[in-house]
């Protein structure tokens, strides 16, 4: 089952429609394989790489995945029990700022996307249909269960597409 435009805000499709599965648990372990491979063959040397003077580094784009993927599980659990109350947003970039990456290699946050994808796919594995098909609100408005999690594949593949694009 995928995602309906009706279940999540306009501003997720462009992430919902970089994911082929139709199907959640394969979506998170298809992309779970294909992301780790990449961070591990990313060159040691191009971590620290940024494309312009205002841009992240290649760690803060992986680092930005891994906390993304917390926060929209973390939605996913809250909307799941039925909590449907509004859920606040988050500055991408205060997060980027305040990440102490100065001791964190790629070897690392490969291993801490490893870990995370792997507490959702557990997460998303033991819901129901009916469970996946909850809403709630975040502040641009309403989602459910089930487009959080192709929201975390697909927003994985985009910054993984940067990071081909312009980084390396």
């Amino acid at each position: 089952m995928r995602p309906n435009k009706n279940d999540h805000i306009a501003y997720f499709e462009r992430y919902i429609n970089l994911v082929s599965e139709n199907d959640i648990l394969s979506a998170l372990k298809n992309n779970h394989e294909e992301i780790l491979a990449f961070i591990t063959s990313i060159p040691k040397n191009k971590s620290e790489h940024k494309y312009a003077e205002d841009k992240w580094t290649v760690k803060q784009v992986i680092n930005h995945i891994n906390d993304t993927e917390r926060i929209f599980s973390y939605r996913a659990l809250r909307f799941s029990r039925g909590d449907a109350q509004l859920l606040p947003g988050f500055d991408e970039n205060l997060f980027a700022a305040n990440a102490n990456l100065s001791t964190t290699d790629l070897d690392f946050l490969a291993e801490e996307f490893d870990t995370v994808r792997k507490a959702t796919i557990l997460q998303f594995r033991q819901l129901s249909d009916k469970e996946l098909l909850l809403k709630g609100k975040v502040t641009l408005g309403e989602t459910n269960v089930l487009s959080l999690g192709y929201m975390i594949c697909g927003h994985a593949t985009h910054h993984k597409n940067i990071i081909e694009e312009r980084y390396l």
